[in-house]
């Protein structure tokens, strides 16, 4: 099976494991509770589930036991990405584990073609869905063609459903293969499919979601009276989900590719979340075994991370990064090793900073407005940090100042984007503000706006995800203030800060982790907006995304960042896809619409002692998404 693939920054040819004729040579086995059931005439035999093509993975340690839960926990009501990450991301392609390349996952195989035009997806013969249904072709079509292509569900599509504004085409040449094919060279799409949001074209089951949908039932409408839906796209995703919401994981006859399916669903007043292995799961080690190994993903819903930090220090969480991972966490976890009985691993980011400061350059109100798009208002607020206070404070001295961009060691570094404007100077922070027009102000010493009014105003914060943020931004609120800038903390639930940072454009700045490299994949949100989290122009992000239809033109500088970023997605080659990427770091460079404080932090997590398989380090970032490609359906308990 050999194929041919367009190779930048090591995407490369890869076929997962194994030759897949090795595993028609296998005598497979199951967990055994799916044994019991089989010969109880409850389940077909193994062999007829997984299909004639398993996927043939080599577990980090080795070959492992079956049975027992793994308990990580989640963050209230919208900590859907926590499963994801979790459960996995199965789209057609996959990273591997060291974040290095991208290989076949639902598909066996891929080829591209030589011009990075045409990807052809070879899917495994016999493959099923988690309720026994085929998986094949037909669920591809349905979800490109109908969902994605139709814009069925959402008018603003997946990037990655054209590279120059062209949308894609797709064919299918037989029930287990799928060719997409683009008008231009597309060096990012294997990247962008092996993604979190890269799932589309295999995240819903034809059989099962087209019910939902007027075009395959006339009878739609008897359903979205049933369930008090609002219309039928309302029902479906009530019953089907979509990537990024809890609705996902709601529903527990939704057919699902992944390792586990939900039994206790994440819904609305539910207190814990359970998923039980899926009987057709379509890998197997290479002893044979069907994958996963554990019986049972339990994940507890906690308020407060706090909650989290003693059920982990109590033994109660088997497997967790996320939430427990701030540097303020870690003496306490490190002291209670031995009573949690879990050990340390290590997380590292792979680049960018730990914390993003975005104004808001499409305010709502005109004034704000004006004066958040002067650079130097935006080049005073930096110079008026002393980051090194921050770090020292707020991150117990690990970090190093910096904006933005990949760190030094990285191909894509970008010295300017990344060093500029970051010595604490508060005299030329005052200069700069009084040039201005901000040389007024009250009685309280806080600077007064051209108009009078006082200058106020709010940073947006999820205190939840990056504890530190708060911390860190509660001590740039005294810093501004030395200088005369009236600035609030605005601590959100999840919920509401994505519907007035992302959504409404309500906010008068927000952070975010910027933990960004540039690599495929990797959105640069930070440095062209075209994405959501992209807070320093929201309007301009829905512009670009619906191709100028919604949203707010932007300025020239930005539409030509959007240019070049289209440029280097298309782009095959990595020298030449560096090259249209420091191009849009020049100009960024220049606009300096966002600021930051340090670097991205190495992080970690926490796995107990007896838990095999596990990763002593992995790559944390969201476009990978950790801990998925480390395999967690390989995990297993010793004793």
């Amino acid at each position: 099976m050999k194929m041919r693939v367009a190779s930048h920054l090591a995407i490369a040819l890869a076929l997962g494991a194994f030759a897949l004729p090795a595993s028609a040579q296998m005598t497979f086995k199951e967990a055994p509770a799916l044994a019991t059931q089989v010969r109880e005439n409850r389940l077909p035999a193994v062999a007829e589930r997984i299909g004639q093509e398993p996927e043939v993975v080599t577990p980090r340690e080795g070959v492992g036991r079956y049975g027992g839960q793994l308990r990580f926990g989640l963050r209230g009501s919208s900590d859907h990405n926590n499963i994801l990450r979790m459960v996995g991301n199965m789209g057609l392609v996959r990273w591997d584990p060291e974040y290095t390349k991208v290989i076949p996952n639902v598909a066996k195989s891929f080829e591209v073609s030589p011009d990075g035009k045409v990807f052809t997806f070879h899917l495994r013969r016999g493959m099923k869905w988690s309720d026994g249904k085929p998986f094949t072709a037909d669920d591809v079509m349905f979800n490109m063609q109908d969902i994605v292509l139709a814009g069925a569900l959402s008018p603003t599509p997946p990037r990655y459903q054209s590279a120059d504004g062209t949308p894609m085409t797709v064919e299918k040449l037989d029930d287990v293969t799928v060719r997409m094919s683009f008008s231009t060279p597309y060096g990012d799409f294997l990247a962008e499919l092996a993604s979190p949001l890269g799932q589309h074209p295999v995240l819903y089951a034809r059989h099962y979601c087209s019910q939902f949908m007027p075009k395959f039932n006339p009878n739609v409408q008897a359903l979205v009276t049933e369930a008090r839906a609002t219309d039928w796209q309302n029902l479906y995703m009530q019953r089907c989900g979509d990537i990024e919401i809890p609705a996902r994981w709601g529903n527990v006859a939704r057919p699902t590719l992944d390792p586990w399916i939900a039994r206790e669903a994440y819904v609305g007043g539910a207190t814990r979340v359970v998923m039980e292995r899926n009987p057709y799961f379509w890998q197997v080690d290479t002893a044979g075994n069907q994958l996963p190994y554990v019986d049972q993903l339990v994940a507890p819903i906690a308020q407060d991370v706090e909650s989290l930090i003693l059920d982990a220090i109590g033994g109660r969480i088997d497997f967790q990064l996320r939430h427990l991972d701030a540097p303020a966490n870690r003496p306490v976890l490190a002291q209670n090793r031995q009573r949690g009985g879990y050990d340390f691993f290590k997380a590292p980011t792979p680049g960018g900073t730990n914390m993003v400061i975005n104004l808001n350059l499409t305010h709502k109100n005109p004034e704000l407005r004006e004066l958040f798009n002067k650079k130097d208002f935006r080049v005073a607020l930096s110079v008026g940090m002393d980051r090194k206070e921050i770090i020292d404070t707020a991150l117990l001295g690990e970090g190093v100042p910096w904006q933005n961009g990949p760190h030094e060691d990285h191909p894509n570094f970008h010295k300017r984007i990344a060093t500029q404007f970051l010595e604490f100077d508060a005299k030329k922070a005052n200069e700069l503000l009084d040039k201005i027009g901000l040389d007024k102000r009250g009685s309280d010493g806080m600077r007064l706006l051209p108009s009078g009014r006082p200058l106020k105003f709010r940073i947006d914060v999820i205190p939840t995800v990056q504890p530190e943020h708060v911390d860190m931004l509660q001590l740039i609120e005294r810093q501004w203030a030395r200088i005369g800038i009236d600035m609030d903390v605005n601590a959100l639930e999840r919920t509401f800060f994505y519907e007035r940072t992302s959504n409404s454009n309500d906010h008068d700045a927000a952070v975010w982790g910027g933990q960004s490299n540039w690599a495929p994949g990797d959105i640069p949100q930070q440095i062209v907006p075209v994405h959501h989290d992209s807070r320093w122009g929201i309007p301009w992000s829905f512009w670009y995304k619906s191709g100028g239809k919604q949203g707010e033109e932007p300025p020239a500088s930005v539409k030509e960042r959007m240019k070049l970023y289209d440029e280097a997605r298309a782009t095959v080659d990595p020298d030449k896809r560096r090259a249209i990427l420091h191009k849009m770091a020049d100009i960024a460079a220049d606009e300096f619409e966002v600021f930051s404080v340090s670097q991205g932090l190495p992080t970690y997590g926490i796995s107990k002692t007896n838990l095999k398989n596990t990763p002593k380090e992995i790559v944390n970032s969201w476009y990978f998404p950790t801990p998925a490609p480390a395999l967690v359906q390989t995990f297993f308990w010793a004793n």
